[in-house]
């Protein structure tokens, strides 16, 4: 190790020194080509400080490894060689320009994957959506999910009424009237007003099954002074059959009384220039349903309660919820051999936490013993409250598992003037 004060005479001499004969190899911290093992031969070596920059230079050898010099004792004057300039060192650096090309390629792949993942797979569609007609008619797409159908390997109602659903909400909130509750415009929040169905009607011609992309339309229209109507087209996302058509009417409930309310025409101007001009895509049944109680009913399935789950934001059971308590009391042998071709729900009141509800359901023609033989049947449904008044009124129709009924192309309604 060179001490201090030598190191420090060698920096302040360094200027002065004579020149000395020890000649340097090109590399950095080169070792004199004079050198031997034993320690370092100069021609000139009388001064201290030449000998211990002569010292510094070499190299030695700690317990037989060979130890490298310090660069920072090299003389100032003394500049680093340069290479010697060739063909090979004058080249770019190949491997930064392979890298970035790499980089552009993969990129681009990437992209161009994605673009040309869609048009092949409509099954993985995420759930675009659009205004349609001057903003009029909105347009929603779903894809049918493996959790969502049934034991016949297709989309179960409850599903597809969820999508209706859905889309409608999609709607309102597209059109910015989704307010403190479902749709609610200012003055209905003002007036503590909330939407509620009052009868819906759906024809299913076809039902998806699981992987299918459907496209469904919605629209609105007024239905006699105080409703309003909305209807919903849903197709084929890939051939454009249509599959369900559905028909609906809303009127407005008061949110602390829980009754029904007339519609104010603050309301009705707020949401008129929404509506569409359009008759309803499923015609309106006109048919009274039979009166159903406990000595008519053929099948009844008791003790059904509301879970937490099956509330809506408007603190009562989602109506969708209510298909799947009246298919409860369905027989069985009509839900193995037939399937739903058609629901009319008729809401009479409204089903709260903690309500018990009944499940009945009679069978037009009476027994269901010779089911396999027969084509179209059609059941009447209540659901009621154990402790007394009607939830729901509801007709079903059914059809045999192996038919399918396709009703003609219904067109979107045309925007009014």
């Amino acid at each position: 190790m060179v001490a201090p004060v030598a190191t420090s005479a060698l920096f302040q001499g360094a200027s002065s020194l004579p020149e000395s004969g020890a000649k340097t190899s090109s590399k950095l911290g080169g070792v004199p080509t004079n050198a031997d093992t034993a320690g370092i031969k100069s021609r000139s070596s009388t001064t201290r400080g030449l000998k211990v920059k002569a010292n510094a230079q070499a190299s030695s050898k700690v317990n037989g490894t060979k130890v490298g010099v310090m660069e920072g004792l090299k003389s100032e004057n003394e500049a680093p060689p340069h290479p010697q300039r060739t063909f090979i060192n004058q080249l770019p650096d190949w491997s930064m320009l392979l890298a970035a090309i790499t980089t552009i390629f993969l990129a681009a792949e990437k992209q161009w994957t994605m673009l040309d993942w869609k048009p092949r797979r409509p099954d993985m569609l995420v759930d675009p959506f659009g205004l349609l007609q001057d903003g009029l008619v909105f347009r929603q797409n779903f894809s049918i999910r493996s959790y969502e159908i049934g034991a016949d390997r297709t989309a179960s109602i409850e599903t597809l009424m969820n999508h209706l659903q859905e889309t409608a909400l999609n709607h309102v909130k597209s059109v910015g009237l989704l307010g403190d509750g479902f749709g609610s415009t200012p003055e209905m929040c003002k007036r503590n007003l909330i939407w509620v169905v009052n009868k819906m009607q759906v024809v299913v011609d076809r039902y998806p099954t699981w992987g299918d992309a459907v496209q469904v339309d919605t629209w609105v229209a007024p239905s006699g002074k105080n409703g309003v109507r909305r209807d919903w087209l849903v197709r084929d996302w890939k051939t454009g059959d249509v599959l369900i058509r559905a028909s609906s009417v809303w009127v407005m409930m008061n949110k602390e009384t829980r009754k029904i309310s007339k519609l104010p025409n603050e309301v009705r101007e707020e949401i008129g220039s929404y509506f569409v001009d359009s008759p309803p895509v499923v015609d309106e049944e006109s048919r009274k349903s039979p009166k159903l109680d406990g000595s008519t009913a053929d099948y009844i399935r008791t003790g059904l309660t509301p879970r937490w789950g099956d509330l809506d934001v408007n603190q009562h059971v989602n109506n969708v919820k209510y298909i799947g308590w009246i298919l409860e009391s369905a027989p069985l042998p009509i839900l193995e051999s037939h399937e739903l071709s058609g629901i009319t729900l008729e809401y009479r009141r409204e089903c709260r936490r903690g309500s018990v509800v009944q499940s009945l359901t009679a069978v037009s023609g009476g027994s269901v013993g010779g089911l396999v033989d027969l084509g179209h049947v059609e059941c009447q449904h209540l659901l009621r409250l154990e402790d007394g008044g009607d939830i729901v009124k509801a007709r079903t129709e059914w059809r045999p598992k192996l038919a399918n009924s396709f009703g003609s192309l219904v067109q979107l309604p045309a925007a009014s003037a």
